[in-house]
C-alpha cells in the first residue's frame, strides 16, 4: 500500500511525459492522506460534438478518495489506496469504479517500509529510467456543506506477492501490495475505458521492469 509519495513539480517534465500541462497551484510536492495533489482524467467534455476534442485534464484534488455521500473529507485518511479486489464492491470506491472514473496520478517516486532489517526503513522506489511513474487510480467529486466541489483520488493497488521489488516491503505476515504503475503507452487508453473494460487493465500488472530503489530526496 502507498500512502506517501512525492509529486512531479517541474511543468516542462510533466508536460514532456504527461502531455499536459500542471495546474497553477499544483498542491504539494511531498503528498500523505489528506493533501492536495495532482490528478489526471479524461475531460468531462472529449469528444462532444459541438467542442473541440479537449482530451485529457490535470486538476487537483485531494489525497484519498471522498465519495459523494461522505458527510467529511476526513474519509481521506483510510480511502488513499483501493484494493483491486474489492474497489467494485466497497462502497467508498464502488460508485467510482462503476462510472469509470478513472485517473492517473503523476509520481516521481512513491515510499514502502522495508523491514527486512526488522525496524520499518522508508524505502524510496522510481522508475529505473529516471522518467516519472503514471499510477492508476479513480477520482470522485464532493460537495462540501458550502456548495465548494472538492476533487479526490486514490491509487489502486495489486498483488505484489511475485513482484521482484516490491514483494520485499511490508512485514512478513502482511500482505504484498503494491499501486498499479501503468506503461505510458496505456495511459489514454486507462483514461478513456468504459467501465466493462476496467478489470481488464488489472489483471494485466503493472509496468514491472521499470522499478527501482533509489536515494531519497529532500522533502
Amino acid at each position: 500500500m502507498c500512502s506517501h509519495y512525492q509529486a512531479v513539480r517541474d511543468n516542462a517534465r510533466f508536460h514532456r511525459h504527461f502531455g499536459l500541462d500542471l495546474p497553477l497551484n499544483p498542491g504539494r510536492h511531498d503528498l500523505w492522506p489528506g493533501y492536495e495533489g495532482v490528478f489526471i482524467r479524461r475531460h468531462p467534455h472529449a469528444g462532444a460534438r459541438d467542442e473541440a476534442d479537449v482530451g485529457h485534464e490535470a486538476l487537483n484534488g485531494l489525497f484519498g478518495l471522498v465519495p459523494p455521500w461522505s458527510p467529511d473529507i476526513r474519509m481521506t485518511r483510510f480511502t488513499y489506496n483501493a484494493r483491486s479486489e474489492t474497489v467494485a464492491s466497497k462502497p467508498s470506491f464502488r460508485d467510482a469504479w462503476r462510472n469509470a472514473q478513472h485517473c492517473i496520478i503523476p509520481a516521481d517516486v512513491i515510499f514502502e517500509p522495508d523491514w527486512r532489517s526488522g525496524q520499518a526503513v522508508p524505502a524510496c522506489i522510481a522508475r529505473e529510467d529516471g522518467a516519472p511513474m503514471g499510477i492508476a487510480g479513480l477520482w470522485s467529486k464532493w460537495q462540501s456543506p458550502k456548495g465548494e466541489s472538492v476533487y479526490s483520488y486514490t491509487m489502486l493497488t495489486i498483488n505484489a506477492n511475485h513482484h521482484p521489488l516490491m514483494r520485499l516491503f511490508h512485514k512478513p505476515s502482511e500482505d504484498k501490495r503494491m499501486v498499479l504503475v501503468l506503461p505510458p503507452a496505456r495511459y489514454g487508453a486507462w483514461l478513456d475505458a468504459d467501465a466493462g473494460r476496467s478489470a481488464s487493465f488489472l489483471q494485466a500488472g503493472a509496468d514491472h521492469a521499470v522499478l527501482a530503489l533509489v536515494p531519497p530526496t529532500g522533502t
